[in-house]
């Protein structure tokens, strides 16, 4: 009888524990997305605004998001990732579409990267845009002098031995190898793929090391004279070094988009829209801007940036930019499978 009033007590215990939870929040959206990729106080005002609790965990590369994913180990509710991924995981059924009825400032996103967004998820209904933006070679002027930089060639030459930093994905930095050769950044021809290995394994001697987000505080120190970056991280570099220039190489790069999805099954999807809601809101827009420096999609937010961002091709680049640019699609296993046997290939040597 004893042990029987004790269990009692422990449900009852419990369900005022519940009970208490449910009176003092409106519950919980766990978020998976790049390290950085937002401003730490948006979750803070988030929670403050709605009474739901951000919970973050982070990743370095969308590779390593989709395994965790797939394998559906972790209950992540709301997913910030790039625009090939988002393609993969459609196709994959990793992902729940949209109710744009939770998402009413998804008028504040530009109709120019929405378009450019079917590209990877036909009619708008898995993805929301967050940042775009382009890869691009970042140098040090005084470090580099007078050498002029355009090309993706400047990667392999010999006076910057032990002084470039090169990405440690494997469709960025082959991206650089197929359009330093002049092939398609999404080829699937395994004599193109090889070529581009070859092409990263003569440099590899030159490599002082390959980075992601790291790239940005070697140029900004001095540790590296020209690194391979993405152009959002150009201003914050700026302000730590004032003689660091931004370019995109007359061969083409990549373009991108990354974005906001709701994972397949998400226990708390309602959250997880509402999350990707706030973060349209044109002065959350501006206010991530701000943290980031990266290009935003949000076209209510430019009203509140600074012009002199605006008017920086390296921060908000051209259509004629834009027109030698290319974007990551999906490919299919066996042409992945290529890219990784030589990816394999290039870290070994």
């Amino acid at each position: 009888m004893k042990k029987i009033s004790l269990l009692l007590a422990l449900v009852l215990s419990i369900s005022l524990i519940a009970v208490g939870c449910g009176k003092s929040t409106n519950g919980e959206v766990y978020v998976y997305s790049y390290g950085d990729y937002f401003d730490p106080d948006l979750a803070k005002q988030f929670q403050q605004e709605t009474g739901i609790k951000v919970i973050i965990d982070t990743y370095d590369t969308a590779e390593e998001m989709y395994t965790v994913m797939e394998k559906g180990a972790t209950n992540y509710d709301c997913i910030c990732t790039s625009d090939y991924m988002i393609e993969k995981m459609i196709q994959k059924d990793l992902l729940e579409e949209l109710n744009y009825d939770n998402i009413p400032n998804i008028k504040n996103i530009d109709d120019v990267y929405m378009a450019k967004s079917e590209v990877f998820d036909p009619g708008n209904k898995y993805s929301v845009p967050h940042t775009v933006g382009t890869a691009g070679i970042l140098y040090n002027t005084d470090l580099v002098g007078d050498i002029k930089i355009d090309s993706w060639n400047i990667l392999w030459d010999e006076k910057f031995a032990n002084q470039i930093v090169m990405p440690d994905s494997v469709r960025d930095t082959f991206m650089i190898a197929l359009k330093k050769l002049g092939y398609s950044l999404n080829s699937d021809n395994e004599a193109e793929i090889k070529a581009a290995a070859d092409e990263l394994i003569k440099q590899k001697g030159l490599v002082y090391k390959y980075a992601n987000d790291s790239a940005r505080d070697m140029l900004a120190d001095g540790s590296a004279a020209i690194g391979v970056v993405w152009n959002g991280e150009y201003s914050y570099t700026k302000e730590l070094n004032e003689k660091v220039k931004f370019v995109v190489p007359k061969e083409g790069t990549e373009f991108f988009i990354d974005s906001w999805a709701v994972s397949k099954g998400a226990a708390n999807k309602e959250n997880a829209e509402k999350w990707i809601d706030f973060l349209c809101r044109a002065d959350i827009g501006a206010q991530n801007f701000d943290y980031l420096t990266y290009t935003t999609p949000n076209k209510e937010a430019k009203k509140h940036i600074d012009k002199s961002y605006l008017e920086d091709e390296a921060v908000f680049p051209t259509e004629k930019t834009l027109e030698r640019c290319e974007s990551l699609r999906m490919l299919d296993d066996k042409t992945t499978d290529l890219y990784s046997k030589y990816w394999k290939q290039v870290k070994s040597k």
